[in-house]
């Protein structure tokens, strides 16, 4: 018997990447946004954040969601607690891998 993994109503998994809801309204690239879209990361992209990031993981992870969602690390720090622990549950439920 497979296990079926169900996303909250807030994460919408797609094949190009996941589209998280947020709980409130926030501001990127200039403008208010109730979503976010992260594509799917490349070993390009995890090597870029990975070189940018000076050996601090916080800022890895930030430089590598800020890239898949195309938005500021600035935009991304202004996130509560809460939206932001929504993006990291949407990425790592994109690079989690399939149950077979």
């Amino acid at each position: 018997m497979s296990k079926v993994t169900k996303n909250p109503a807030w994460m919408v998994l797609r094949t190009d990447g996941v589209q998280i809801t947020l709980s409130k309204p926030t501001e990127a690239n200039g403008l208010q946004v109730d979503k976010l879209h992260l594509r799917a990361p490349t070993v390009r992209d995890v090597r870029t954040a990975t070189a940018a990031s000076g050996g601090d993981d916080e800022q890895r992870e930030l430089a590598l969601f800020a890239s898949l969602a195309e938005v500021s690390t600035k935009d991304l720090e202004s996130l509560t607690i809460k939206d932001y622990n929504r993006l990291q549950a949407g990425y790592f439920r994109l690079v989690q891998d399939d149950e077979l």
